[in-house]
Protein backbone atom coordinates (compact mmCIF):
# COMPACT_ATOMS: atom_id res chain seq x y z
CA UNK A 1 0.00 0.00 0.00
CA UNK A 2 2.56 2.54 0.98
CA UNK A 3 4.97 2.02 -2.45
CA UNK A 4 0.96 2.68 -4.24
CA UNK A 5 0.36 5.32 -2.24
CA UNK A 6 4.33 6.27 -2.88
CA UNK A 7 3.66 6.29 -6.67
CA UNK A 8 0.47 8.13 -6.56
CA UNK A 9 2.47 11.17 -5.58
CA UNK A 10 5.00 10.78 -7.24
CA UNK A 11 2.47 11.17 -10.70
CA UNK A 12 0.77 14.30 -8.51
CA UNK A 13 4.58 15.97 -8.67
CA UNK A 14 5.32 15.00 -12.36
CA UNK A 15 1.83 16.69 -12.96
CA UNK A 16 2.46 19.75 -11.32
CA UNK A 17 5.57 20.35 -12.16
CA UNK A 18 4.67 21.18 -15.43
CA UNK A 19 1.39 23.51 -14.68
CA UNK A 20 1.86 26.89 -14.77
CA UNK A 21 0.70 28.86 -12.31
CA UNK A 22 -1.21 31.66 -14.03
CA UNK A 23 -3.89 29.67 -15.89
CA UNK A 24 -6.00 31.21 -18.41
CA UNK A 25 -9.43 32.15 -18.48
CA UNK A 26 -11.82 31.98 -20.99
CA UNK A 27 -11.35 34.56 -24.17
CA UNK A 28 -7.37 34.66 -23.50
CA UNK A 29 -7.04 36.85 -20.53
CA UNK A 30 -4.76 35.58 -17.83
CA UNK A 31 -6.39 34.57 -13.86
CA UNK A 32 -3.22 36.46 -12.48
CA UNK A 33 -1.77 39.80 -12.95
CA UNK A 34 1.41 40.62 -13.82
CA UNK A 35 2.44 42.11 -10.21
CA UNK A 36 0.13 39.21 -8.51
CA UNK A 37 3.28 36.26 -11.16
CA UNK A 38 5.68 38.76 -9.78
CA UNK A 39 4.89 38.28 -6.35
CA UNK A 40 4.04 34.51 -6.40
CA UNK A 41 7.61 33.86 -7.82
CA UNK A 42 9.16 36.01 -5.59
CA UNK A 43 11.15 37.63 -8.50
CA UNK A 44 11.71 41.05 -5.33
CA UNK A 45 13.95 38.32 -3.85
CA UNK A 46 16.13 37.95 -6.72
CA UNK A 47 19.80 40.00 -7.47
CA UNK A 48 19.43 41.64 -10.53
CA UNK A 49 23.01 41.16 -12.78
CA UNK A 50 23.28 43.44 -15.45
CA UNK A 51 25.36 42.62 -18.57
CA UNK A 52 26.87 45.70 -20.17
CA UNK A 53 26.58 45.26 -23.39
CA UNK A 54 30.22 45.57 -25.56
CA UNK A 55 30.43 48.80 -27.69
CA UNK A 56 32.85 48.96 -30.47
CA UNK A 57 34.80 51.99 -29.89
CA UNK A 58 34.85 53.94 -33.65
CA UNK A 59 37.58 55.76 -34.65
CA UNK A 60 36.54 59.46 -34.35
CA UNK A 61 40.09 60.32 -36.71
CA UNK A 62 41.97 58.72 -39.74
CA UNK A 63 45.44 59.13 -40.66
CA UNK A 64 45.57 60.07 -44.49
CA UNK A 65 48.69 60.12 -46.72
CA UNK A 66 48.94 63.65 -48.22
CA UNK A 67 51.14 64.17 -51.52
CA UNK A 68 54.05 66.70 -51.56
CA UNK A 69 57.72 66.95 -50.12
CA UNK A 70 56.88 69.89 -47.20
CA UNK A 71 53.60 68.74 -46.52
CA UNK A 72 54.88 66.11 -43.48
CA UNK A 73 54.09 63.02 -45.61
CA UNK A 74 50.93 62.58 -43.32
CA UNK A 75 47.54 64.00 -42.05
CA UNK A 76 45.35 63.31 -39.08
CA UNK A 77 41.67 64.40 -40.50
CA UNK A 78 38.03 63.46 -39.12
CA UNK A 79 36.19 60.12 -39.90
CA UNK A 80 32.99 62.73 -40.67
CA UNK A 81 33.34 65.65 -41.96
CA UNK A 82 31.55 68.75 -40.57
CA UNK A 83 29.31 70.93 -42.48
CA UNK A 84 30.88 74.38 -43.68
CA UNK A 85 27.76 76.15 -43.23
CA UNK A 86 25.66 76.18 -40.00
CA UNK A 87 21.78 76.72 -39.30
CA UNK A 88 21.22 80.07 -37.38
CA UNK A 89 18.52 78.30 -35.12
CA UNK A 90 18.38 75.25 -33.78
CA UNK A 91 16.74 72.93 -35.42
CA UNK A 92 15.14 69.48 -34.34
CA UNK A 93 16.53 66.67 -35.94
CA UNK A 94 13.37 63.96 -37.01
CA UNK A 95 13.61 60.36 -35.17
CA UNK A 96 14.52 57.77 -37.11
CA UNK A 97 11.41 55.50 -37.51
CA UNK A 98 12.28 51.87 -38.01
CA UNK A 99 8.72 50.62 -37.82
CA UNK A 100 7.07 48.67 -41.42
CA UNK A 101 4.09 48.74 -42.07
CA UNK A 102 2.59 44.80 -41.81
CA UNK A 103 -0.27 43.76 -44.26
CA UNK A 104 -3.37 43.96 -41.94
CA UNK A 105 -4.31 40.63 -40.81
CA UNK A 106 -7.82 39.19 -41.62
CA UNK A 107 -10.16 37.91 -39.17
CA UNK A 108 -10.88 34.16 -38.71
CA UNK A 109 -14.68 34.39 -39.01
CA UNK A 110 -14.81 36.35 -42.06
CA UNK A 111 -13.96 34.88 -45.45
CA UNK A 112 -15.52 36.50 -48.83
CA UNK A 113 -19.36 35.90 -49.10
CA UNK A 114 -19.54 36.34 -45.41
CA UNK A 115 -22.51 38.19 -44.26
CA UNK A 116 -21.42 41.32 -41.62
CA UNK A 117 -23.82 43.44 -39.76
CA UNK A 118 -21.97 47.02 -40.04
CA UNK A 119 -21.57 49.18 -36.65
CA UNK A 120 -20.25 52.18 -37.35
CA UNK A 121 -20.95 55.08 -40.54
CA UNK A 122 -24.49 55.51 -43.10
CA UNK A 123 -25.81 52.28 -43.13
CA UNK A 124 -24.98 51.39 -39.29
CA UNK A 125 -27.51 48.12 -38.42
CA UNK A 126 -27.52 47.01 -42.22
CA UNK A 127 -26.73 43.75 -43.03
CA UNK A 128 -24.04 43.35 -45.78
CA UNK A 129 -21.85 40.48 -48.16
CA UNK A 130 -18.15 40.41 -47.67
CA UNK A 131 -16.80 40.54 -51.21
CA UNK A 132 -13.12 40.51 -50.41
CA UNK A 133 -9.97 42.64 -48.42
CA UNK A 134 -8.52 45.00 -50.23
CA UNK A 135 -4.96 45.65 -50.14
CA UNK A 136 -4.94 48.56 -47.16
CA UNK A 137 -6.52 45.80 -45.27
CA UNK A 138 -9.75 47.05 -45.24
CA UNK A 139 -13.30 45.16 -45.72
CA UNK A 140 -14.95 45.81 -49.39
CA UNK A 141 -19.16 45.12 -48.88
CA UNK A 142 -21.72 45.77 -50.50
CA UNK A 143 -25.79 45.51 -49.40
CA UNK A 144 -25.96 44.50 -52.77
CA UNK A 145 -27.45 48.07 -53.63
CA UNK A 146 -30.53 46.99 -55.20
CA UNK A 147 -31.39 44.59 -51.66
CA UNK A 148 -31.14 47.20 -48.94
CA UNK A 149 -29.34 49.97 -50.39
CA UNK A 150 -26.09 49.69 -49.18
CA UNK A 151 -23.67 50.57 -52.29
CA UNK A 152 -19.48 49.41 -52.92
CA UNK A 153 -18.44 50.31 -49.46
CA UNK A 154 -14.75 49.92 -47.73
CA UNK A 155 -14.98 49.32 -44.06
CA UNK A 156 -13.04 48.40 -41.25
CA UNK A 157 -12.89 45.04 -40.11
CA UNK A 158 -13.04 46.40 -36.16
CA UNK A 159 -16.73 47.53 -36.82
CA UNK A 160 -18.48 44.80 -38.20
CA UNK A 161 -20.08 41.72 -36.46
CA UNK A 162 -19.05 38.23 -37.99
CA UNK A 163 -21.98 36.26 -39.10
CA UNK A 164 -22.28 32.60 -39.43
CA UNK A 165 -24.72 32.87 -43.23
CA UNK A 166 -22.15 33.12 -45.76
CA UNK A 167 -22.75 33.31 -49.84
CA UNK A 168 -20.95 31.46 -52.79
CA UNK A 169 -20.24 34.58 -55.01
CA UNK A 170 -19.35 34.12 -58.37
CA UNK A 171 -16.01 35.77 -59.90
CA UNK A 172 -16.30 39.69 -59.54
CA UNK A 173 -14.65 42.83 -61.47
CA UNK A 174 -11.01 43.76 -60.70
CA UNK A 175 -11.77 46.69 -57.47
CA UNK A 176 -8.86 48.47 -56.39
CA UNK A 177 -8.72 51.10 -53.44
CA UNK A 178 -7.70 54.40 -55.80
CA UNK A 179 -11.44 54.04 -57.21
CA UNK A 180 -12.78 55.11 -53.88
CA UNK A 181 -10.54 58.03 -53.41
CA UNK A 182 -11.79 61.63 -54.15
CA UNK A 183 -10.45 64.23 -55.62
CA UNK A 184 -9.61 67.08 -53.48
CA UNK A 185 -11.03 70.66 -53.39
CA UNK A 186 -9.43 73.03 -55.82
CA UNK A 187 -7.94 76.23 -53.81
CA UNK A 188 -9.50 79.69 -53.94
CA UNK A 189 -7.93 82.72 -55.30
CA UNK A 190 -7.93 86.23 -53.84
CA UNK A 191 -11.11 87.12 -56.07
CA UNK A 192 -12.97 83.81 -55.14
CA UNK A 193 -11.80 84.33 -51.36
CA UNK A 194 -15.79 85.37 -49.80
CA UNK A 195 -17.42 83.39 -52.64
CA UNK A 196 -19.45 80.64 -51.40
CA UNK A 197 -19.73 77.70 -54.42
CA UNK A 198 -20.08 74.98 -52.31
CA UNK A 199 -23.32 73.79 -54.32
CA UNK A 200 -20.52 73.47 -57.26
CA UNK A 201 -17.45 71.83 -55.68
CA UNK A 202 -20.16 69.11 -53.69
CA UNK A 203 -19.94 65.70 -53.86
CA UNK A 204 -21.28 63.65 -57.23
CA UNK A 205 -21.15 59.90 -57.68
CA UNK A 206 -19.45 59.57 -61.02
CA UNK A 207 -20.61 57.35 -64.06
CA UNK A 208 -18.05 54.69 -63.54
CA UNK A 209 -18.84 53.63 -60.11
CA UNK A 210 -22.94 53.66 -60.95
CA UNK A 211 -21.53 51.12 -63.79
CA UNK A 212 -19.62 49.22 -61.56
CA UNK A 213 -22.33 48.81 -59.04
CA UNK A 214 -25.06 47.97 -61.59
CA UNK A 215 -22.50 44.99 -62.43
CA UNK A 216 -21.41 43.95 -59.03
CA UNK A 217 -25.30 43.45 -58.53
CA UNK A 218 -25.84 41.75 -61.35
CA UNK A 219 -23.48 38.77 -60.06
CA UNK A 220 -24.39 39.08 -56.39
CA UNK A 221 -28.36 39.11 -56.23
CA UNK A 222 -28.50 35.73 -58.01
CA UNK A 223 -26.37 34.30 -55.36
CA UNK A 224 -28.51 35.90 -52.49
CA UNK A 225 -31.50 34.07 -54.28
CA UNK A 226 -30.58 30.73 -54.29
CA UNK A 227 -30.47 30.59 -50.48
CA UNK A 228 -33.69 30.72 -48.73
CA UNK A 229 -35.09 33.98 -46.75
CA UNK A 230 -31.66 35.56 -47.37
CA UNK A 231 -32.91 38.09 -49.49
CA UNK A 232 -35.25 39.08 -46.32
CA UNK A 233 -32.47 38.78 -43.87
CA UNK A 234 -30.44 41.29 -45.70
CA UNK A 235 -33.04 43.94 -46.03
CA UNK A 236 -34.29 43.92 -42.02
CA UNK A 237 -31.87 45.88 -39.62
CA UNK A 238 -29.89 44.48 -36.55
CA UNK A 239 -31.40 45.76 -33.67
CA UNK A 240 -30.88 44.93 -29.89
CA UNK A 241 -33.63 45.05 -27.13
CA UNK A 242 -33.19 44.77 -23.31
CA UNK A 243 -31.95 42.13 -21.83
CA UNK A 244 -30.06 41.17 -25.06
CA UNK A 245 -26.12 41.17 -25.02
CA UNK A 246 -24.24 40.95 -28.00
CA UNK A 247 -21.76 38.84 -26.52
CA UNK A 248 -24.06 35.88 -25.63
CA UNK A 249 -25.47 35.68 -28.81
CA UNK A 250 -24.64 33.53 -32.15
CA UNK A 251 -25.17 35.13 -35.28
Amino acid sequence: EFQTFQHYFKRINLRMAHTSRNSMLPGGIPKLSRSAVYRKRALYKRKKVATAAVTKETPLTKTKTVSGEKNGGTRVVPVQKTPRFYPTEDCKKPLRNRKTAKPTKLRGSISPGSVVILLAGAHRGKRVIVLKQMPSGLLLVTGPYKINGVPLRRVDQAYVIATSTKVELPALPAISDEMFKRKGKPTKNEKEMFVDNAGDNSYKISDEKVALQKQVDALVVPAVKKVDMLQSYLRSRFTLTKGQFPHEMKF
